[in-house]
């Protein structure tokens, strides 16, 4: 197998070795330029992720932007995760000011509907 080349059904431990080949780093590296620590690099790789979900997805995003030739799509399936969507901060502030106008109730439902849909996000790439 090339190691350049994304495989189908590619796990995080196997994109960290490409990228780790790509651009001949550590997991050391890694660990420095998105801000964990080198054991947490190495357990990604070992696929020991312990009672945790895995990285969450600002160390993924991190990934991407230190690791250019890797995109976020990529890494993101890779963890099995969905890559979550870009919010500007016009979107931002139009949906603070939706919930804003609901009841505190509603705005409660509201909060644990999104929280659902995160956590499905986290346990699926679909």
């Amino acid at each position: 197998m090339n190691t350049q080349e994304r495989q189908p059904d590619e796990d995080l431990a196997q994109l960290i070795l490409r990228l780790k080949d790509t651009y001949g780093v550590s997991d050391s590296e890694i660990a420095r330029r998105i801000g964990v620590a080198a054991a947490t690099v190495n357990s990604w790789v070992h696929r020991k992720r312990g009672t945790g979900r895995g990285p969450n997805k600002e160390k993924l995003r991190a990934l991407a932007r230190e690791f250019p030739k890797f995109t976020e799509a990529e890494i993101f399936a890779a963890a099995g995760r969905a890559t979550p969507g870009p919010l500007s901060s016009d979107a931002r502030e139009r949906i603070l000011a939706l919930i804003e106008e609901l009841t505190e109730d509603q705005q409660e439902m509201t909060e644990v509907q999104i929280r659902a849909l995160v956590e499905r996000n986290r346990l699926s790439s679909s």
